[in-house]
């Protein structure tokens, strides 16, 4: 992607279901530390603003602590966590010589040697990057039920009415964020639970009693029902009771992923399944997902299932994963990109006029490689196909048969991202300096006047960098016309569910409608949609009202005002910007159709809420989230 934005988070949980002891003899007493570590290490994609790991030793004596959590936002949180961690193992084998096998003193003596591990990597969507944003979060409890650790990779779309619930129930909230309002909200409930338990039993057995049958009787899916009901967004929550029972449930639309693997030594999940594959080596068939509206409840005893805890609604599985945030070694994710790819050959094909001999294919590193990929196999089938014809339907010469049969397209290595410069944490005023010098590029491999040059990018969100950097850089090689290709289709609409996206302003989509409104004397129509976000607002209602902007246009237009918008001053090739359609992002991406991003059909009644209050703020002049 040329335009870097901030993403979903990543979680990771491991439940040990066995005795530790059975762990230390069969694998050695680092096992579940070394999983863990390859879980999070192999989704290091999602979290390079921090990671937290915590873990929960089962049935420790009183006096023994028995939670665990280290925090980093280290520039290589993962490997600063695992490199302490593995230092107390280290000095653990040291002191406790032969007693480092033992499961008693493990546990009484070295942390990190519980059953239950969290961990969590963040890619802050907002706030500050400190210690005191990254998760696991804990709630702390002299009752070892009442304790909870949470992680989650989720953002919620309405956290003023979350918090006034939180009030309601006579909270005092410290802060007005979803990170605190879910898991006071859950917390509450967890308190609930222990504590209606505790009354049921209290005058049958001692509160010493009563406490070691509230772990083993506790509802979690109950605890979930009602703390879940009033939320709005896209979540895959994470958490674990300092009593040992764990969960993770998944918002009613699935549009935050997460997946998981069972067998009669673990429960495993992770955001993604190329994590589970690589740290288990198992068949990609043993990972189920987390079902939407369901949450997987591990108990204390280590038996699991997946529970509802809400109604799932229409499944909107967010499509931004799989063409970007994903890893591509997933092998549906890979073969979704190769298909988004190939399925933009016929408008590529217009582009260069059908002319394969002068045109030289590349694409913008480094996650557009595998559409890249894609797209020429679509080629080389539209060129087998054209040299059936010419062969069957003409009487060629040997020399011009040959020709024919040898010929392929051109594919050169155009684009070189040599820094890893993230563009997005610098003020606007420097950042198109910064862009300038993300890209560098191969020379002398392009005709000077003669050939078009294609290039591929997974997504093009604001437009900048193509502005600042890649156009200009291309522009100098002299090619005859360049043609920039999306594998995914415009982006119109704000994020509230996770991505950073929610100033509507900085689409270039977003400005390319705008102009054309000028251009066509529309003008007026922004107060009229300003009007009916501001009434819907008073009145609740749930409805896209910045849609009827974008019908005023058909995709073409607005493909063609985004070619003159990120056209460099002084550029002397043709430029044209070609993106993927809709209808073919669902037919490359058919089980996951959340693509509000693209036509601003939201899932939830929050998103709705959220992009009539960015165009609000747009209008307003307002830069700030809308949400």
């Amino acid at each position: 992607m040329t335009d870097e934005i901030l993403h979903e988070c990543g979680i990771a949980m491991i439940r040990l279901r066995k005795p530790l002891s059975y762990y230390v003899e069969k694998y050695g007493p680092t096992y579940a530390m070394n999983k863990m570590y390859v879980l999070m290490e192999k989704q290091h994609n999602r979290g390079q603003d921090g990671a937290g790991i915590a873990n929960i030793k089962i049935d420790v004596d009183s006096g023994h602590r028995y939670i665990s959590r280290y925090r980093s936002i280290k520039q290589q949180p993962v490997a600063d966590l695992f490199k302490k961690i593995g230092k107390k193992f280290r000095k653990a084998q040291k002191l406790g010589k032969d007693r480092f096998k033992d499961e008693q003193w493990l546990k009484e003596n070295v942390a990190f040697t519980g059953e239950l591990w969290l961990g969590h990597l963040r890619y802050g969507t907002h706030g500050r990057n400190s210690i005191e944003n990254v998760h696991p979060f804990l709630r702390q409890n002299n009752w070892r039920s009442r304790n909870l650790v949470m992680a989650g990779n989720f953002n919620m779309t309405n956290v003023d009415e979350l918090f006034d619930i939180l009030v309601g129930l006579g909270q005092h909230p410290k802060e007005k964020v979803d990170t605190v309002t879910v898991m006071e909200k859950i917390g509450h409930f967890l308190d609930e639970e222990v504590q209606s338990l505790f009354e049921k039993y209290k005058d049958q057995f001692s509160n010493k009693e009563i406490s070691e049958i509230i772990e083993n009787e506790i509802e979690i899916a109950r605890v979930l029902r009602r703390a879940c009901k009033d939320f709005d967004g896209g979540y895959a929550m994470a958490g674990m009771t300092g009593s040992g029972s764990s969960f993770v449930v998944r918002d009613p639309n699935g549009i935050r992923p997460a997946y998981f693997y069972a067998d009669d030594e673990i429960v495993v999940v992770a955001s993604e399944k190329p994590a589970i594959k690589t740290a288990f080596n198992i068949d990609y068939n043993q990972i189920e997902e987390i079902k939407p509206g369901h949450a997987l409840i591990v108990t204390k005893s280590g038996e699991y299932e997946q529970h509802q805890i809400i109604q799932p609604g229409e499944k909107a599985s967010c499509s931004f994963e799989r063409i970007y945030f994903s890893r591509g070694n997933d092998p549906d994710i890979y073969r979704e990109r190769k298909q988004l790819g190939k399925l933009l050959v016929p408008q590529v094909l217009k582009a260069i006029n059908f002319d394969l001999k002068n045109t030289v294919f590349s694409y913008i590193p480094n996650t557009a490689e595998t559409a890249f990929y894609g797209m020429m196999a679509g080629v080389e089938e539209y060129l087998i196909q054209k040299q059936k014809e010419v062969l069957l339907e003409g009487k060629p010469t040997m020399d011009d048969a040959e020709d024919i049969l040898s010929f392929r397209p051109r594919i050169e290595k155009i684009v070189i991202k040599d820094a890893k410069l993230r563009t997005f944490i610098t003020d606007d005023e420097h950042r198109d300096d910064l862009v300038s010098h993300v890209y560098d590029t191969t020379y002398e491999v392009i005709r000077k006047g003669v050939d078009t040059l294609v290039v591929i990018d997974d997504s093009i969100v604001r437009g900048t960098t193509l502005e600042k950097s890649i156009l200009k850089m291309l522009d100098r090689l002299e090619p005859k016309k360049i043609v920039v290709v999306s594998s995914c289709p415009q982006i119109r609409y704000p994020d509230c569910y996770g991505i950073d996206m929610s100033k509507m302003g900085e689409f270039v989509a977003f400005r390319a409608m705008r102009e054309l409104l000028k251009d066509t004397g529309k003008d007026y129509l922004l107060d009229e949609v300003y009007e009916r976000c501001q009434a819907a607002k008073e009145l609740e209602q749930h409805q896209n009202f910045v849609q009827a902007l974008y019908d005023q246009y058909t995709d073409e237009e607005l493909s063609a005002k985004i070619t003159d918008i990120v056209r460099p001053v002084g550029m002397r090739a043709d430029l044209e910007v070609v993106f993927q359609t809709v209808d073919n992002l669902h037919k490359a991406i058919p089980h996951h159709k959340g693509d509000w991003y693209f036509t601003g059909n939201y899932p939830t009644a929050g998103g709705m809420r959220v992009v009539n209050k960015s165009f609000i703020n747009y209008l307003d002049g307002k830069l700030v989230r809308a949400y």
